[in-house]
């Protein structure tokens, strides 16, 4: 039986931003000395704008759509652009000032009161819960343990810390603030006594999360992933299946990248499994002044998202909190074990995009999965060196991927036109896997992402000496596409051996691909499109047979 390692601190348990619009308000500082009205004339005259004095501060303030030749004006100091401020909701739970990342992620930013929102079933499959936890009550409507034991007890405290971040009661007095205040929870307890999780009981949580209503599947846990070397990767096809088959359902899973210390190097250059398959949403951990911290795995492909991941207080077992009576703050992790009290580990960035998504799906349930994770991934704030991140390159980068995670720009962009639609997913591979075209000529729309999404595959029957015409065409997409055709004795588009079964491949480069085939036999054959380089693609599919 193959072992996940939990990703944690603790223990083992393991975008550019948007552009200015046509004109913007911006405050033009003046230099020590300088004459306030001949540097006023000088803005009026190159931006055709009149000027106001914030006198007596030595200031002015103008529309303007461009900054560059003010910031060359004899007598500026800075140009600043201003931005409407408006008050936010700071929850009143009384740990709330230490919730350093509740801020730093802008949670609660975008209400004035806390909203109506709808109930979003949320499921953590970690190692269990303290379910009398008054943080929790009346949030848990469904628990179940897959490795024996109950669900509602936890003896290691990573599901209850995990569980507190997210659904953690709001305004009720005690406590701290969850993060996603409608949150409704789902415990899947599937880590043994030795600190272990069978890829059997994580199979058998995501279907049973998914089967009892799952909208979100939280998993702060991981396999090590070694792309060169074997006998280390622990990927799992069954696992593979079963994220896939949440996906389909619609359930975003979000899972930790993983950290270093338990794959052998630090920093450690690949995500974990699952958060190193199709469609989930790999996090890494962020420090407070926007650094990278040593132990978050890193990854070009399958970091998408970045979270604070240091100095994060949450909630721990009370058996485990009791061995500190002389701590005041029973049942958070500031009482508990030493490692505890400043918690750290890609485990703890998770939960906050998990709560993220369930924000989001509360305030529009009928969002589609890969609209979810798309919104928080184009809304997220670029880490550079300006934001603290030294070695972060602008764009994504394999230390943060997309960049900070950022609600309130999250739920801004609800009101904006939404990311297209991908029906057909999860399409990824060869098999039951793959969309079944019917008919003699079919034409349909869909996407590929290089990061979540890198393959389309859809089933198509012919017969002995048919021919078939596919061609596909991404416009204004700066990609590479391929198309290729599979027989029917292929198995899966991955591995050495499945080539001897590949039909026909185009091989020009862009977005625009054809081939053509007659088929040598009777049967199921696949047609595959990849997106071969760095990007997003909404293509069309066009499919005719001929006799």
């Amino acid at each position: 039986m193959r072992h996940l390692v939990v990703v944690a601190a603790a223990f083992a348990v393991a975008a550019a931003a948007p552009g200015l619009a046509a004109s913007a308000t911006f405050a033009v500082g003046l230099e020590p000395g300088a004459d306030p009205q001949r540097v006023a004339r000088a803005v009026e005259r190159a931006t055709g704008s009149p000027v106001e004095s914030l006198a007596p501060l030595p200031a002015l303030v103008v529309e303007a759509s461009s900054t560059d030749s003010l910031r060359r004006l004899p007598g500026v100091r800075y140009v600043e652009l201003l931005r409407a401020r408006r008050l936010a909701l700071v929850p009143g739970d009384p740990l709330v000032p230490r919730q350093w990342y509740l801020s730093a992620s802008r949670f609660y930013e975008s209400w004035l009161t806390l909203p109506a929102l709808a109930p979003v079933r949320v499921a953590v499959v970690d190692s269990g819960v303290d379910a009398g936890h008054p943080e929790l009550a009346g949030k848990i409507v469904a628990a179940r343990s897959f490795v024996g034991g109950s669900a509602r007890t936890d003896a290691l405290g990573h599901g209850t810390f995990v569980s507190g971040l997210i659904a953690a009661g709001v305004e009720n007095g005690i406590g701290i603030a969850g993060l996603a205040p409608s949150a409704e929870l789902l415990v899947a307890k599937v880590v043994t006594r030795s600190r272990t999780i069978p890829v059997k009981a994580e199979v058998q949580a995501i279907t049973w999360a998914v089967e009892n209503g799952a909208r979100v599947i939280n998993m702060s846990l991981g396999g090590v992933r070694d792309p060169l070397d074997p006998d280390r990767d622990t990927y799992s096809r069954l696992e593979a299946d079963a994220v896939a088959f949440a996906v389909s359902r619609g359930v975003v899973v979000v899972a930790a990248v993983g950290n270093s210390d338990l794959a052998g190097g630090r920093p450690w250059p690949y995500a974990s499994y699952p958060a190193a398959l199709p469609h989930v949403l790999g996090v890494s951990a962020l420090a407070e002044d926007g650094t990278v911290p040593r132990f978050s795995n890193r990854d070009r492909v399958y970091n998408d998202l970045a979270a604070p991941g240091e100095r994060i207080l949450s909630l721990l077992p009370r058996a485990v909190t009791a061995r500190f009576p002389e701590c005041a703050e029973q049942g958070y992790s500031s009482c508990g074990p030493e490692d505890f009290r400043d918690a750290q580990g890609t485990s703890f960035a998770a939960p906050q995009v998990t709560a993220a998504v369930a924000t989001l799906r509360a305030l529009r349930p009928k969002l589609r999965a890969e609209q979810v994770t798309a919104i928080l991934q184009r809304t997220a704030v670029d880490q550079t060196p300006a934001t603290g991140c030294a070695a972060c390159a602008p764009g994504r980068d394999a230390l943060t991927g997309w960049g900070r995670l950022d609600v309130a720009a999250a739920i801004a962009a609800l009101a904006q036109p939404l990311p297209a639609q991908d029906r057909f997913e999860t399409n990824d591979d060869l098999g039951p896997r793959a969309h079944r075209l019917r008919g003699d000529e079919r034409r349909l729309f869909a996407t590929l992402d290089y990061w979540d999404d890198q393959d389309d595959v859809y089933a198509v029957h012919l017969d002995r000496g048919q021919g078939v015409y596919v061609g596909v065409r991404a416009p204004g997409a700066p990609v590479d596409l391929s198309l290729a055709l599979w027989r029917p004795q292929a198995r899966s588009i991955e591995g050495v051996d499945s080539v001897r079964f590949r039909a026909a491949l185009s091989t020009r480069p862009g977005a625009r691909q054809y081939l053509a085939y007659r088929a040598s036999e009777r049967g199921i054959h696949f047609v595959q499109v990849r997106i071969a380089s760095p990007g997003f693609a909404r293509y069309r599919l066009t499919l005719v047979k001929s006799r």
